[in-house]
């Protein structure tokens, strides 16, 4: 009745509250945080709920099964099951609870994991291309139309696109910061990486068209300031006011747009249509000696990539605007180059390095140019496997345990088969048979109870503070493939772990089952 009770209570439970989810409102602060939080985490529990006790209901049918199989699984069975209840011992209970809650918090954990891993992955290919090409020699290289005309007509590439890149020192009436300025073609950019949809105050086209800065309406959003509350270009009746009394704004000097990251614009205190001074590492030559480069920028638009680093430093220019600025001429310091595939980077650059045949030219992956920090992922996401499977290994031991008490309460009944004629063997493949029962059911149990409640928290999309943690969900991966591991690696630490109670119970002598008897 009680796991009727939890399967019937937890299905209501999930399916009422994961409907009030839906009619939930998106607001702001910190209690409405807080609500959405606690309604989704009660529907992600009821679900829990609800698979234990559906699973739970399935144990006595797996249980018969196996009695039918023979001798050995009938006794093995029986060893298992209650007398009285014939669902579980106590003990059988407690040992299998061990191996699931091991299992359930290894497949959550390396979910979580992956899902950061993932989210991480997307940023920093929606943010960066797949191919990079630049150039072995200081001041960039020339004669870059024609080959970006031949990359666009490789297989297997979607675009590339010219950069003129370099580093210099962003300042505003308030404060400094240095920026990594990125000179790009408003014509191919977007199809090679995600900035017009990273877009979240003005508008791409204002960095071509900067008089429109001059005239933004009021309903314009220009930046967010704490906890994303959105600041607006100013009051409509002083808008309408200035558009009635003339038919154009107060002239402004025009001034080329760039667009920042949201960081940079917090650290800066910069908003669409503020203006910026970039000062460039090279100088040049005036009266009193060498004068560092500046020049006024207006801002066009704000980023948001979802990578601190990059909202924090990068900038973007017109391509003609950053040659002139780096002293570049005619010349472009990169070319980016975007996939159909990010796999399938192995086997398109020795076909790009190939086609560009140039000496001059580097040709780098993505992989290549992020292989220490998705090393690192890597290597914490194996760590944190081995450190969580420890804990299913201590859970093993209750199963040695289970079975060496069970070795001594079964005493005179293992004398007794053995005396009417059953081998050690036979002994030894029952009480293996208990070990890997208890061991199967447990594992079943965290897996799927494991597998349910992050598919519940994806579908729920558990919120996170963005201020902190930099992203607004909890990101959560759903591999089968690591929870087929996580379930064959359990399985053989359980199996095992019968392995030398099995040899006590096929060792016992008859005389000594029933010596005090």
């Amino acid at each position: 009745m009680l796991l009727i009770g939890m399967c019937v209570g937890g299905f209501i439970g999930a399916a009422g509250l994961g409907t009030v989810t839906l009619f939930l409102p998106e607001e702001q602060g910190r209690f409405f945080v807080w609500w959405h939080q606690l309604v989704r985490g009660a529907a992600a529990l009821c679900l829990t709920f609800f698979c234990l006790g559906g699973l739970g209901l399935l144990v006595p049918r797996l249980l018969n099964t196996v009695e039918r199989s023979g001798f050995v699984g009938y006794i093995a069975a029986r060893h298992v099951r209650s007398g009285k209840s014939g669902f579980l011992t106590v003990i059988s209970v407690l040992s299998i609870a061990g191996v699931g809650v091991s299992t359930f918090a290894l497949c959550a954990v390396i979910s979580i994991m992956g899902g950061f891993g993932q989210d991480l992955k997307r940023k920093i290919l929606g943010n960066n291309a797949h191919i990079h090409i630049d150039s072995t020699e200081v001041g960039g290289f020339g004669k870059w139309d024609g080959a970006i005309q031949e990359l666009d007509q490789m297989p297997g590439v979607v675009a590339a696109t010219p950069i003129a890149g370099g580093e210099a020192m962003a300042s505003s009436s308030s404060n400094t910061g240095g920026v990594l300025l990125k000179g790009v073609d408003t014509q191919s950019i977007g199809k090679v990486i995600d900035l017009l949809g990273n877009i979240e105050a003005g508008k791409f086209d204002y960095l071509t068209d900067t008089k429109r800065l001059a005239n933004l309406p009021p309903d314009e959003v220009i930046g967010y300031g704490p906890g994303g509350r959105p600041y607006f270009k100013g009051p409509i009746a002083e808008w309408k006011q200035k558009v009635a009394l003339t038919d154009a704004p107060p002239a402004e000097e025009e001034l080329p747009g760039i667009i920042i990251g949201r960081e940079l614009s917090k650290t800066l205190n910069a908003l669409v249509g503020d203006e910026l001074t970039l000062v460039g590492p090279l100088g040049e030559l005036g009266p009193m000696g060498v004068m560092p480069r500046t020049r006024r920028f207006r801002v066009a638009a704000i980023f948001y990539s979802g990578m601190y680093e990059y909202d924090a430093s990068f900038a973007y220019v017109k391509l003609d605007v950053a040659q002139r600025f780096l002293d570049l001429d005619q010349n472009i310091t990169a070319i980016e180059v975007k996939v159909k595939r990010e796999e399938d980077v192995g086997k398109v650059r020795p076909a790009i390095v190939s086609k560009l045949g140039r000496d001059d030219l580097r040709v780098r992956d993505w992989e290549e140019l992020n292989k220490n920090l998705f090393s690192a992922l890597k290597l914490e996401k194996i760590v944190v496997f081995i450190v969580l499977f420890l804990a299913c290994i201590v859970a093993s031991f209750c199963i040695v345990c289970t079975l060496l008490l069970m070795v001594t309460e079964k005493s005179k009944e293992i004398a007794i088969l053995k005396a009417a004629g059953a081998s050690d063997r036979s002994i030894l493949r029952i009480f293996m048979t208990e070990g890997v029962i208890i061991g199967a059911i447990g594992t079943v149990f965290g897996v799927i109870t494991g597998a349910v409640t992050c598919v519940g928290l994806k579908l729920s999309g558990t919120r996170l503070d963005p201020d902190v943690y930099y992203v607004d969900r909890l990101p959560i991966s759903i591999n089968p493939t690591d929870y087929l591991l996580i379930a064959l690696c359990a399985m053989l630490v359980t199996t095992l772990a019968t392995i030398y109670p099995a040899l006590a119970a096929s060792r016992l002598r008859p005389v000594d089952g029933i010596r005090y008897e």
